[in-house]
């Protein structure tokens, strides 16, 4: 075989890459990148060329196909990764752990044992404050005393550990990330107090609004809007600190789509319009395109369709010119035609329009196949509110079942609380189907 000895060791891994005459350090700028950015995938994937491995033989050395490397070096920034397969690719291409958004022993876990995901989880989530804590205060305590590059220091590295978490809440409960999340926040407030340059102090408050906005998330997937307000609040005002008015609109806008999906329509519509004053008169493409998609969302909850209709028809106006190298920061996870096709299914739910649901559904697939659970349930949710506007009862509640048990196997209370919705949209007979009896027997049984 041509990959690593499975015996080398860090000290002898370059030397043994330079005598293939194909070496690419670890430490190189487009790793660095990649990893910074997210995308593990193209991590392993720039490793992989260096060590001069094929995508077969990486993925015989790690126990796994060759189309599931390939598939793992294309899962891009918003991906949900495997992690015992990066983990054991990580090891193998004797790559630093933390690259791969990993704690050191919870990849040592995930590579040498046939464990499931929720013990890799688990062991990521205890180790992931202590492993972003090191390197981020040796940069901080660098950065205080010498210039800092726009995209260096302890707001790079506690960057990187956001984003891991944003990723993990595709496959994990809330409750068991709103704890380190909560640490983790705690950590970028208590480097930021001590800072004095301007520009650190600015890129550390824009890092502690991004987490306060993954804070409010979580909370909101719990079903703690009070919690989930606080948060997002505070992610306002931590991005009004930062001077960066695209991240400014982005968290009012989130704020706005929150207000809407709780019913609060002019209250939403009230926030996006003060996100699109922070964007100014010349927005980037991608914020006129989800800004319009949450409007979308804000008229569908006050009741007019026509608004919501037109709202969404600017969306896809907009989303047609995105394109992915000019989409900036915030704007991390894609936003494009299939994004505004989910809008349009979730609007026509609170609108009872299911001919909205049935137009958009095929062109929602994207997210409907996503890998995050959480999210696709909650669109199967809306899609099953179209089947039971247009009677179609049975394939209504058997959607709602399957997205429900999602919701119980997360404990994700806003999952939850949709089912819920849907069972009062239904107007019980007589006698009620087998399916809707079957749903009642484990809603009712919910106690989260």
């Amino acid at each position: 075989m041509r990959g690593l000895h499975s015996g080398s060791s860090p000290g002898n891994c370059e030397a043994y890459q330079r005598q293939r005459g194909n070496w690419m350090s670890w430490t190189s700028a487009a790793i660095r990148d990649a990893s910074r950015a997210g995308d593990y995938g193209r991590v392993v994937h720039l490793a992989r060329r260096g060590a001069g491995l094929s995508q077969k033989e990486l993925g015989d050395a790690c126990g796994v196909s060759q189309s599931a490397v390939s598939r793992l070096e294309q899962r891009g920034a918003n991906g949900v990764y495997d992690t015992k397969t990066l983990a054991r690719a990580a090891a193998h291409l004797q790559l630093p752990p933390h690259l791969v958004g990993l704690a050191d022993h919870a990849a040592a876990l995930a590579a040498n044992a046939d464990t499931d995901g929720s013990v890799e989880r688990r062991n990521f989530l205890g180790g992931a404050v202590a492993v972003a804590a090191a390197p981020a205060v040796a940069a901080f305590k660098a950065a205080t005393t010498e210039p800092a590059a726009a995209d260096g220091g302890p707001a790079a590295t506690l960057r990187v550990v956001t984003g891991g978490y944003r990723r993990l809440d595709g496959t994990t409960p809330a409750r068991q990330l709103v704890k380190p999340v909560l640490e983790h926040l705690e950590l970028t407030q208590s480097l930021a107090k001590g800072v004095q340059d301007h520009a650190q102090r600015n890129r550390l408050a824009a890092v502690g609004s991004e987490v306060a906005s993954l804070a409010g998330w979580l909370s909101w997937d719990m079903g703690d809007y009070g919690s989930a307000r606080t948060w997002y609040g505070a992610a306002v005002k931590s991005a009004r600190r930062s001077g960066q008015p695209l991240l400014a609109a982005y968290q009012l806008g989130s704020l706005a789509q929150f207000e809407a999906h709780a019913g609060n329509a002019q209250q939403g519509l009230s926030l996006a319009q003060s996100a699109r004053k922070a964007l100014g008169d010349r927005p980037p493409v991608i914020a006129d395109a989800w800004l319009a998609s949450v409007e979308a969302l804000c008229h569908a909850a006050a009741g007019d369709a026509e608004a919501s209709d037109d709202s969404l028809k600017t969306a896809i106006r907009f989303a047609d010119r995105v394109t992915n190298d000019s989409t900036p920061w915030p704007w991390v996870f894609t936003f494009n035609e299939s994004k505004v096709a989910a809008t349009r299914v979730a609007c026509g739910a609170r609108l009872g329009r299911s001919d909205w649901i049935s137009s958009a559904q095929d062109s929602a697939t994207a997210v409907l196949s996503s890998g995050h659970e959480k999210q696709r349930a909650l669109l199967i949710l809306d899609v099953a509110s179209g089947h039971l506007a247009s009677g179609r009862i049975d394939g209504a509640f058997a959607l709602a079942t399957g997205a429900l048990e999602i919701g119980l196997r997360f404990r994700s209370g806003r999952i939850v609380e949709r089912a819920r919705a849907l069972r009062r949209s239904y107007a019980t007979p007589r006698s009620l189907p087998r399916v809707v009896r079957e749903f009642d027997d484990r809603l009712y049984e919910v106690f989260l």
